[in-house]
């Protein structure tokens, strides 16, 4: 299992499924990370110094570097983090379309005019604004999808002229060591693009430190009310995007077998079911039950588990065999309130057969947890507004899925989803980067997508010129 050392002592990283050695990185120390910071705010002069135009440039230039290691970036990362190769594969191209598209947003920071003559005697005054660079970003990055996730932080960062230090995910680091090389490589002022590495500690000094002007983390609830109180204490900007307990809704009128492929494709084959995003409870009407059970257990059975690097494998290792652990005892709690255990649930070592439950008590305790593994949860309703009622109730709010063929009934259970996003006839598990991507609730508020972020990493100023129209 890959293994969390102390700050300023040695981090190694191993593959989860074998065990293999892969490499190490040093945590750094308090005195580090401060240093980090100080020297940052010189990374971020030069970065505000540049034209937009040059900014572009250099974020072209990286994703054209990751392009040309895409294929060794997707093996280290698969090797590192457990995920398939062709899903890392996807990973890693996802970056470089980050990369690129915040290139574009780059040269889209607009200002705006404002009509002072909607003010009574202001009519002869001229307002603008314009948009300039927030400061030194820390960007808390996780274990699940560390390099494209990174991309949207730092990419967004670097757009809007500011400096980034990243903390890569401590289990999974070295893809992200690598992809720094590459932005330095392409030429980012010194100390704008900086890596610290290390756990906990790491964390709670970047969101403390006065030096930083917003600190963006993907991760748990509970981690994210950790950042928001230490970020506090000096009035940074945080922005969380947090927990999810995604909510899949199986009409009778719906297509059971598209519904379950996006129950397998959605969760349990999925990042190894360690998705935010995920399918994690399935709410199935009576009249469709039996079917979409049937279809969803055939299907499951086609998954292959196994060795990462394989190009066959459908589910690899989770992060770590403590993780795996966890995912087991959730199933069996759920089996203790009652639930039926249908397929799979065996673990070995980090891994963990993709398990279907049934008869799932939706007042199970472990229904409403956050379950980070590769389990599907299949709970009953009578009525489509009795299934809205019982998705609402988790504290998380980030997406949810609505299978029906009837168009009206998918647009009035989406109006009634307390959730940032609804997919219907798909999976929960969608995210594409030009798209806003957040949640209600315990999962943060904070919506991240291309257009968004860059502009959450500004400020505006606004400059009057008095009596501009004589």
């Amino acid at each position: 299992m890959s293994v969390t050392s102390p700050v300023g002592s040695i981090i190694t990283v191993h593959n989860p499924g074998t065990g293999e050695l892969l490499g190490e990185v040093e945590a750094a120390t308090a005195e580090q990370v401060a240093a980090a910071v100080a020297d940052a705010q010189e990374g971020q002069r030069a970065m505000a110094a540049l034209a937009a135009h040059e900014r572009a440039d250099l974020l072209r230039r990286v994703s054209d570097l990751i392009e040309a290691e895409q294929e060794s970036l997707a093996l280290l990362l698969a090797a590192e983090n457990g995920k398939p190769l062709p899903q890392t594969r996807g990973e890693v191209a996802a970056a470089i379309r980050i990369f690129r598209g915040y290139a574009g947003e780059t040269t889209r920071l607009f200002g705006r005019q404002i009509p002072l003559d909607a003010v009574p005697g202001l009519e002869r005054h001229l307002a603008v604004t314009m948009r300039e660079p927030l400061g030194v970003v820390a960007a808390l990055v996780p274990f699940n999808y560390p390099v494209e996730l990174y991309a949207h932080k730092a990419a967004a960062a670097l757009a809007a002229g500011n400096a980034v230090i990243v903390q890569p995910p401590a289990r999974c680091p070295l893809a992200l060591v690598r992809v720094a090389e590459l932005v330095e490589q392409a030429g980012a002022p010194r100390h704008a693009h900086q890596l610290v590495t290390g756990g906990l500690q790491v964390s709670q000094a970047l969101a403390e430190l006065p030096g930083i002007a917003a600190v963006s983390l993907t991760g748990s609830t509970a981690a994210g009310r950790e950042i928001a109180r230490l970020g506090s204490q000096t009035l940074k900007k945080v922005l969380l995007e947090l927990g999810g307990n995604d909510a899949l809704i199986v009409c009778d009128d719906a297509d059971v077998d598209d519904a379950a492929r996006a129950v397998v494709l959605g969760r349990l084959a999925r990042g190894n079911g360690q998705i935010c995003c995920a399918v994690k409870r399935v709410y199935v009407q009576d009249g469709v039950h039996a079917a979409f059970v049937d279809s969803l257990l055939e299907q499951t059975a086609k998954l292959t588990v196994g060795d990462q690097l394989r190009e066959s494998t459908d589910v690899g290792p989770l992060i770590a065999e403590q993780a795996a652990e966890q995912v087991v005892a959730a199933i069996g709690r759920l089996v203790e309130d009652g639930a039926r255990l249908v397929a799979g649930g065996e673990r070995r070592g980090a891994f963990v057969d993709p398990a279907v439950l049934v008869d799932v008590p939706t007042a199970s305790a472990a229904f409403a947890e956050e379950i980070f593994g590769p389990v599907a949860p299949v709970a009953r309703f009578s009525d489509p507004l009795e299934a809205v009622r019982m998705a609402n109730e988790s504290p998380y709010g980030l997406q949810a899925a609505v299978f029906t063929r009837d168009i009206s009934r998918a647009f009035a259970i989406a109006q009634r989803l307390d959730v940032g996003g609804v997919i219907i006839n798909g999976s929960t598990a969608l995210r594409a980067e030009n798209l806003p991507f957040g949640g209600t609730k315990d999962t943060g508020g904070y919506r991240e997508g291309l257009h968004e972020t860059v502009l959450d990493l500004t400020r505006q100023k606004t400059i009057v010129v008095m009596e501009a129209f004589g």
